[in-house]
């Protein structure tokens, strides 16, 4: 039996759009002639998988299908939610529908993720697949490369079957923290889930048998139109908000850990899309792109929707001007040498691999005071991203009038 694929595509983007009323789904941001569900897509095309199922909500559903016309995926489902309430009730009412027989093993992918390397993701999946029972849940760990504060981590033991057991959760830990997690040879939590169907079916009849009973009279009511489940509202409401995590995985005990050292990422945080622009930013450089400024000189890398990425190259004695901005917010990646940076009446220093937030109207600017470049890749995030939205305080090349 194939694995089903199953994705979750109802995530709102706030985290990256927090003053801004109209969020964009981080899913379907064009981050340069492509998106997260995209990607996520194009995955779930090898061989070991079959017809996909994706999990979303009627503001969505637009987006969702030209997507699937776009990766010409004619054979699918869609579950529609009528209202939001997180990944437990969303999992659950998709692993209900009727076409899936129970012992079916789903793959359930979030569809804002960035994974490279896929054939040894999927080589890891199909290894594992035999191993899936009535009650247990796979979940995958990364290999951290540094001790963030973004991830959850979990620590695992090995038992009967060389299988990896996970034994402890750690929700975000402070760095200093996730620097021992590390030391214990902890992963990062990926959120996504490998298990069959009646295991899910066990594993709500057991821990939240209130949420099982209005997800499952919300799919026994639903509508199916043109391969989509729109599901009944009255039933889906009363299903409690909560995540698959505190649902379930709190919960159970039957929790195994697929372990990958891998190239993954949510992208969940500017600093996250920052460092994946610079990692491929031979991709994005325009010659026409590059403008010349006495401190040195900048590269516009990509437009995109209420968004602007830039790399800046700051010469040795180079200084911005003092400035601030009106319509937009600016994230900096320092990626060489050392910046010394104002913001309002602080002085940072900041290295390679640290990131600074500037917010809307702060005063703030770079100064290269050692003999190396620094270089620096730039989100401006706001309404207005045009160099006009500049308001000089300070500038030794004499450009404030």
């Amino acid at each position: 039996m194939k694995i089903r694929p199953v994705i979750l595509c109802g995530g709102a983007g706030t985290r990256l759009w927090p003053n801004s009323k109209n969020h964009q789904a981080k899913q379907f941001i064009d981050f340069g002639n492509w998106t997260l569900f995209g990607k996520t897509l194009e995955r779930i095309k090898a061989s070991i998988y079959d017809t996909p199922i994706i999990s979303t909500n009627k503001k969505y559903l637009k987006e969702v299908i030209k997507h699937l016309k776009k990766n010409k995926i004619k054979k699918h489902k869609i579950v529609l939610e009528p209202a939001k309430r997180n990944t437990a009730p969303a999992i659950l009412s998709t692993a209900l529908i009727k076409d899936i027989p129970n012992d079916q093993p789903l793959m359930f992918f979030t569809a804002d993720h960035l994974i490279e390397k896929m054939n040894i993701f999927n080589k890891a999946i199909n290894k594992n697949k035999s191993k899936l029972t009535d009650q247990n849940i796979f979940i995958f760990g990364i290999k951290p490369t540094s001790p963030s504060s973004e991830y959850g981590y979990f620590v695992t033991k090995k038992i009967k079957g060389n299988i990896n057991k996970v034994t402890k959760f750690i929700e975000k830990p402070i760095v200093s923290r996730a620097k021992q997690v590390i030391k214990q040879k902890g992963y990062w939590n990926s959120g996504m889930f490998f298990l069959r169907k009646d295991s899910i079916i066990n594993n709500f009849k057991k821990y939240n048998p209130s949420i099982y009973r209005n997800c499952f009279n919300s799919v026994n009511k639903a509508k199916l139109k043109s391969n989509t489940y729109y599901l009944n509202k009255s039933s889906f409401i009363k299903a409690t908000a909560k995540s698959f995590d505190y649902a379930i995985l709190e919960k159970t005990k039957k929790i195994n850990a697929i372990k990958l050292d891998i190239p993954w990422s949510d992208l969940g945080s500017w600093k996250e899309i920052l460092k994946m622009y610079d990692k491929n930013k031979n991709k994005y450089v325009k010659k026409k792109n590059v403008y010349y400024r006495p401190w040195g000189k900048y590269i516009n890398l990509f437009e995109g929707k209420e968004f602007l990425i830039k790399e800046l190259f700051v010469k040795p004695k180079g200084i911005l001007s003092l400035q601030k901005h009106h319509h937009r917010a600016e994230h900096w990646l320092v990626t060489n040498g050392i910046a010394k940076i104002t913001l309002n009446k602080n002085i940072i220093i900041k290295k390679p691999g640290d990131h600074i937030f500037i917010p809307l109207k702060a005063i703030h600017r770079i100064q290269n005071s050692g003999k190396k470049p620094v270089k620096i890749i730039e989100a401006q995030v706001g309404s207005i991203l045009k160099e006009t939205d500049i308001v000089r305080y300070q500038d030794i090349y004499g450009r404030v009038k």
